[in-house]
Order: structure tokens, then C-alpha cells, then sequence
């Protein structure tokens, strides 16, 4: 039989109760020499607490959830990267959950961890206009935030909760910018439909930073915020026409890296025969080729970012405080050989 707690107690010289108390994180009511005494022995006897009974008695398991929309999408794998990472200097393990660009999945998801009492829930994703799910979501998360949990956003200023945001507009904007320098005069923008507020932000962003340029309104192609959305849009472009487009911006880079084949199969040669440009700067933006430019996001450190908050002293309950709170990161651009200089 494994060994119990009973057992920890009566290896350390203990009572049952010190022996929890040393092993579920309330140590600071057992004298420090009986801390290390109960944990010497469980060690010896190769003791591991059972996580729904601490659920139960501190109310939350020693995890974090994490609730992402794709988790095939570097994007998400890059901030689940960070999550872990910071999680386990913690001592906390990560589960994960995928909404898939879902409100009423994600909506779901948090409503069943309310159950399994995890130490924090982070939630990240654009926020979506109009979905008709933020009341509710807001009613589960603060009733689990009540219960002693933490929530911490990885997306918009929307919700009040601590939010880890990026700067999306300022990062497009320095983009289209940064292409006008390149000598590129005309453009196309592969987007998502406007309610998706990451895709809307960086189309408006990238708008900005061409106003004042005189140059032509851009081509808009709404599409799915996925690789095979940027490859149909590209298709659909390319079948249009192609024109006089000389660079093409896709609000992400899985999108951008399809709309790069639908082009090639098309006949165009990206790089070459257009610019194609993306945004979050994932890992694959260097491996395709043309090197994909790209505005970079420092995704590990969002992740990180949302754990270091949600085990912080700092999180309020009042939502204007809560609004206040978070982290913001910049962007930057990254010229590659997708837009050669005209």
C-alpha cells in the first residue's frame, strides 16, 4: 500500500494535523523544525499528497489552468511555454484547455475549473464583439475568484481582471511604417472579421501608420484567423488579380505563411513578385522562405508575465482596480526577405 499521511505523521513524531499543515502550504503555523521533519520523512517514504484532498481543505489544487484557442498554433504553444516555465519555478503544474475560438466553449472550460479548483485561471485569446457570453463569463470568474482563485487575462482590457495586453496597433502601425521606408507604396491586408478584436486592432494599426503617406487605400480581404484562412484569402486575391499590390500584411503569421503558398500556387512569388508581411513573429517566421517579416511579441514573457500576476499580492476585486492592473508589451518589427527593399 502507498503510504499515507498517517504514516508521515508517525515517521516525523507529529500529529496528523502538523503533518498537513507542513505538506499542504500552511507551514507558517508549524514550528520550522517540524516542517523540515515532516517533509524529511514523507521523502523517506516516498509520500506524495493527494491533490483533490488538498483541493478540498485549502480549497484549490497546486495548478494553474490555462485556456488558449489552438494550442497547434505557435502563438499559443509560445505563451503555454512561458506559463510553464514560470509555473513551475512556483512549484505549480499547468493543464491546458482549448476553447478554439470559441466564446461559448471558453465559456464552458472556465465553468467546468471551477470544479477542479485550480490555484489560477489564465485565459487567453482575442476577445470577440458580440458573442453574448461575457456577463456569464464574468459571473463564473468572479464567483471562482471569490472562492480564493486568481484570474489573470493574456488579451484586451475587456474583462476585470489583470490583463497582459500587447500593444497591437502601435506594432502595425510601426510595420506600415517601417514598408513605406522599404519603398512600398501599395498594399493588401488579409484580416479578420472586425469583431475579433487582435485582427481589427492591427488592421486599424497598420491604417494609421500609412495615414498621412498618400498612398492608396489598401485591398481588404477579410478571412479566418487561421494559416488556411490566409491561404484562401491570398487565393482569392491572386484570382482577383494581384494588380498592382506590391506587399501583402496578414494580422498573424500562420496567416501569412499560408497566404505565402496560396500565392506560390497562384504563380506569385512571394518576396520577389509581392512583399508578404505577418505579425507575432513565431518561430516558423524564420524557417519559411522567404524569412517572413514579421512584428515580433514577446510571447514566453506574456506567459510568464500572467503568473508572475496571478501570485502576486496585487490583485483586487474591484474592478476599476483590477482594469488598472496588468502588464503591457510593446512590439517591434523585424525586416526579412519577404520584403525586400523596393
Amino acid at each position: 500500500m502507498p503510504p499515507t499521511l498517517h504514516d508521515v505523521a508517525r515517521e516525523a513524531g507529529v500529529s496528523v494535523a502538523t503533518a498537513s499543515r507542513a505538506l499542504n502550504g500552511s507551514a507558517r503555523n508549524v514550528r520550522a523544525e517540524n516542517v523540515a521533519r515532516v517533509r524529511a520523512a514523507a521523502e523517506r517514504l516516498g509520500y506524495r499528497p493527494h491533490l483533490s484532498a488538498q483541493a478540498i481543505a485549502k480549497g484549490s489544487t497546486r495548478t494553474v489552468a490555462l485556456v488558449v484557442r489552438d494550442v497547434a498554433d505557435p502563438y499559443f504553444s509560445a505563451i503555454a511555454a512561458g506559463v510553464i516555465g514560470e509555473a513551475e519555478a512556483a512549484g505549480l503544474i499547468v493543464t491546458m484547455a482549448v476553447a478554439g475560438g470559441s466564446p461559448e466553449r471558453e465559456l464552458q472550460i472556465v465553468r467546468t475549473l471551477r470544479g477542479t479548483r485550480p490555484r489560477v485561471v489564465i485565459v487567453t485569446g482575442s476577445r470577440i464583439d458580440g458573442a453574448g457570453t461575457r456577463d456569464a463569463l464574468v459571473e463564473e470568474l468572479e464567483a471562482y475568484r471569490t472562492a480564493g482563485g486568481r484570474v489573470v487575462m493574456i488579451s484586451q482590457r475587456d474583462l476585470p481582471y489583470p490583463t497582459v495586453t500587447i500593444d497591437n496597433a502601435g506594432g502595425a502601425a510601426e510595420l506600415a511604417r517601417a514598408l513605406l521606408g522599404a519603398g512600398y507604396r501599395r498594399f493588401a491586408v488579409l484580416h479578420a472579421p472586425a469583431a475579433l478584436r487582435t485582427s481589427r486592432e492591427r488592421h486599424e494599426g497598420f491604417l494609421a501608420g500609412l495615414a498621412g503617406s498618400g498612398v492608396p487605400e489598401p485591398v481588404a480581404v477579410e478571412t479566418d484567423f487561421t494559416r488556411d484562412g490566409g491561404y484562401a484569402a491570398a487565393r482569392r486575391l491572386a484570382e482577383r488579380g494581384i494588380g498592382d499590390v506590391e506587399a501583402v500584411f496578414a494580422v498573424n503569421d500562420v496567416m501569412a505563411i499560408g497566404a505565402m503558398t496560396g500565392l506560390r500556387e497562384a504563380g506569385v512569388v512571394p518576396g520577389a513578385d509581392v512583399g508578404v508581411a505577418g505579425f507575432d513573429d513565431i518561430a516558423p517566421a524564420v524557417d519559411v522562405v522567404p524569412a517572413l517579416t514579421s512584428v515580433a511579441v514577446p510571447l514566453r514573457e506574456a506567459g510568464a508575465s500572467a503568473v508572475r500576476l496571478a501570485l502576486s499580492d496585487g490583485e483586487t476585486g474591484c474592478e476599476a482596480g483590477a482594469r488598472e492592473a496588468g502588464v503591457r508589451l510593446s512590439a517591434r518589427v523585424i525586416l526579412r526577405a519577404s520584403t525586400p527593399p523596393r
